[in-house]
């Protein structure tokens, strides 16, 4: 195949869901009202917690960054999404595919790392409660938040590397809705042997070790629990981290179900359709999981009701 030079490749096409013109309309109409869920449920979220000085506590402040990680996430990958549907175009430039892919690996491991930082807040919370306020104090929240920024914005810098320094053939169809890195890696005329072998490492290491620190920390949270003698004190305890294990079961669940979705079949359909799960489904769904869940959620989202009626 011909090769191009960096300069030459002007835009990718992203070939999306379905080709089908018919279903067209019904994905677009589809995905425009989950993504205003998503960005209208995590926005309550930010507000309910800005709004209530009672929820102006670490465990509610690392959850609206992650409502924000959320609508940020949704946000690099659906409009483009819902652009093309409703112009029947499949097309990026060259550049929105390098921003597309930069920010979705930002907003990708922030959130898994924030969902680590969650855990280690209610394992402090759980196992140390007389030291959780000293421990968990502001300035030691605000770096875990920066720390996690940090690292995920030089992985993302890094995923923006290896794809631009990337030479492609004639071939730039892209069997996604959004510009993937793998995906990338197919269509290139380069040798992409590390590539593959650093994203897939990159991958194991910032997958790896945050869903052990999680693992870890809900065995020092249950080993704590059942030390508990009364049914209530250990009710009370697990509810106040079972919105979070299930934002953590459906993050990794779904991401994983991708990985295997992508090794079990060669079909890229099934990937792609796997693939909505974690970057649509789950930010749609974890204000629902954290809203009915907490009561305080739900008491400061009545206040901010009343008030403006």
């Amino acid at each position: 195949m011909e090769k191009k030079n960096l300069t030459g490749v002007s835009e990718f096409l992203l070939l999306g869901l379905s080709d089908d013109p018919d279903l067209q309309p019904l994905l677009f109409g589809l995905f425009l009202s989950m993504y205003l869920v998503t960005v209208l449920g995590n926005l309550l979220i930010i507000l309910a917690v800005s709004s209530d000085s009672h929820l102006h506590t670490p465990m509610y402040f690392f959850l609206s960054n992650l409502s924000l990680t959320d609508v940020s996430f949704s946000t690099t990958t659906i409009p483009k999404m819902l652009v093309n549907l409703q112009t029947h175009s499949k097309s990026i430039t060259y550049a929105g595919c390098l921003t597309q892919l930069t920010f979705f690996s930002l907003f990708a491991c922030l959130e898994s790392l924030l969902l680590t930082v969650m855990a280690y807040d209610r394992l402090v919370a759980i196992c140390h409660p007389l030291h959780y306020l000293v421990i968990m104090n502001p300035r030691f929240c605000g770096l875990l938040v920066l720390v996690s920024f940090s690292i995920s914005l030089l992985t993302s810098l890094l995923h923006y590397w290896m794809v631009s320094q990337l030479t492609f053939c004639e071939e730039v169809e892209v069997p996604h809705f959004f510009c993937d890195p793998p995906q990338l890696f197919n269509l290139s005329c380069s040798d992409t042997f590390i590539n593959n072998i650093l994203i897939y490492f990159i991958g194991a290491i910032l997958g790896g070790v945050p869903l052990s620190g999680i693992l870890y920390s809900y065995t020092q949270i249950i080993s704590s629990i059942l030390r508990v003698s009364s049914s209530y004190g250990k009710y009370k305890a697990f509810s106040t981290c079972g919105s979070h294990l299930a934002v953590v079961c459906l993050f990794y669940g779904t991401g994983l179900g991708v990985y295997l979705s992508s090794a079990v079949s060669s079909s890229h359909r099934k990937g792609v359709v796997a693939s909505v799960m974690y970057t649509v489904v789950t930010p749609m769904l974890n204000p629902f999981i954290y809203s009915l869940r907490n009561k305080d959620i739900k008491s400061a989202l009545w206040k901010i009701i009343i008030r403006r009626t």
